[in-house]
């Protein structure tokens, strides 16, 4: 009689375990999508309004806001100590004025490409004709201008902060104050550039304060692995809850408009960026398979500077850009590199309130939106974005601002869109600005991907990985050089 053994399996292997498609983070978020999409249209046909949540609606709805606060939580000293680190790596580049001067070149050059396609789309489409609703409420809100642009460039603290209060009372006579906190992130730009240059400038004598910015950098990027790690139940509540309170209903009263704008970053994300990719002798599959998770997170989040520590993460792991160089052009372009929102959308949205109003637009017109569009996107940074954007260039046209009332009611929907495509072109310049001048490391953009980002977090017990942050830059650096 044989007696059959079996071998016992190794420590760790036991149980149930998943497939290993199945533990990528580009898996989680789809899933997540298709699970909040689900639970949005369960909550909205179930009685659930922006107004009156039901319970599975205010759910979504508090999940999707405290995911979105964590990302902003860490905003302020991720921004400062990234920007400081950045340009106190350039000083390990030779050629850092030309890679400097480089990247805010093809900063401009793809914002003009954009562009133009949003204004050839909106010449084409005519999103603005024949909508059949009626503009009911002025815009009131925040406009933006260039004067207000120039002033607020001047912090006003250290900090970029500002607070306001606001004072209401209640039916029984209580008198209740509640001050809110915001910061501007452009002034948080300059401040952290003026410090970057100023450590430059002293020398020596600054070696221990970048030396604890960059320590303070690493512990808010460890905080912000985190954070992007829970990013698929972030994304069930905010997918969730945009489906619970706006439904098709309101995008169908603006179909035409909303098929416009995402038509144009279909256009820009899915053939000028490949193109350009291309031109340039490089792989259209590596860059989308190495840019897709930080896209992912875009999409869901709605922010470039909440999504920065993964697309920096993508662009120097996956595309091969030199650290020194990504940690340098990515933050930048999470601040001011916006082809979504400062291109596309402004075009298409400018020419859709002057049909609107039956206003004509001459050439000069468009070429002031190009102008605006291509030049604009920094005044966006320290305001909200997109509707600020788009404020600034309807004022500079002459055209109402009665317009942007109407268009906020789906801005959410657009928002998602507008940030993958931002996310996709701060990530892209970097790539074929190293490319161009020959740092690319193209055996690392080449290899393949094992579809999780966080997967080479375990680098960190590399003893190579404990080197300073100057030494292993100059390392990185030749590696990709030879």
């Amino acid at each position: 009689m044989t007696t059959q053994t079996s071998t016992p399996s190794p420590a760790g292997n036991t149980g149930f375990r998943l497939p290993k498609w199945a533990g990528s983070f580009g898996f989680q978020i789809i899933a997540a999508l298709i699970v909040g999409l689900g639970l949005g249209l369960l909550a909205k046909y179930t009685g659930s309004t922006k107004a009156s949540p039901n319970a599975l609606g205010a759910t979504l709805q508090t999940i999707g806001s405290s995911y979105v606060s964590l990302l902003q939580t860490a905003v302020v000293p991720l921004i400062f100590t990234a920007v400081v680190s950045s340009i106190s790596n350039l000083r390990q580049v030779s050629n850092a004025a030309k890679l400097a001067w480089n990247t805010l070149l093809w900063f401009a050059i793809t914002s003009l490409i954009a562009v133009l396609i949003g204004i050839g789309l909106g010449v084409l489409l005519q999103p603005g004709a024949s909508t059949g609703i009626t503009q009911e409420a002025k815009y009131s809100g925040k406009s933006g201008d260039w004067w207000a642009f120039l002033t607020g460039l001047f912090p006003k603290n250290f900090l970029g902060l500002g607070a306001s209060s606001t004072v209401t009372e209640s039916a029984n006579a209580a008198t209740t104050v509640s001050t809110s906190v915001s910061f501007n992130v452009l002034q948080i730009l300059v401040i952290a550039i003026a410090v970057g240059v100023a450590a430059l400038k002293v020398g020596k004598a600054a070696e221990p304060f970048l030396n604890l910015n960059a320590s303070a950098l690493a512990v808010i990027q460890k905080v912000l692995w985190w954070i992007i790690r829970i990013a698929p139940l972030g994304t069930v509540g905010l997918i969730g809850n945009a489906v619970a309170v706006y439904g098709w209903d309101t995008i169908g009263s603006l179909g035409k408009f909303t098929f416009a704008i995402y038509v144009g970053l279909a256009l820009v994300l899915f053939v000028v960026y490949p193109v350009l990719v291309r031109t340039h002798g490089l792989s259209v599959k590596q860059y989308f398979s190495g840019v897709w998770p930080a896209v992912q997170l875009a999409f869901v989040s709605r922010s470039s500077v909440g999504t920065l520590p993964l697309t920096q993460r993508v662009t120097e792991r996956s595309l091969g850009v030199p650290r020194a160089y990504a940690s340098f052009a990515v933050p930048l372009g999470a601040t001011t590199k916006m082809d979504g929102c400062a291109a596309i959308y402004p075009a298409i949205s400018a020419i859709f309130v002057a049909q609107f109003f039956g206003i004509q637009l001459d050439f000069s017109q468009y070429l002031l939106i190009a102008l605006v569009s291509v030049l604009g996107s920094a005044a966006t940074a320290g305001t909200t974005g997109a509707v600020v954007m788009l404020t600034l260039t309807l004022s500079t046209l002459g055209l109402p601002l009665a317009g942007v009332g109407l268009l906020l009611a789906i801005d959410p929907i657009l928002d998602m869109g507008r940030t993958a495509v931002n996310v996709a072109g701060q990530a892209l310049v970097p790539t074929i600005v190293a490319k161009r001048q020959g740092i690319l490391d193209e055996a690392l953009y080449n290899a393949p991907r094992n579809g999780d980002p966080f997967a080479d977090d375990s680098a960190s017990a590399d003893p190579t990985a404990a080197a300073p942050a100057t030494e292993r830059d100059e390392r990185e650096l030749a590696d990709a050089k030879a």
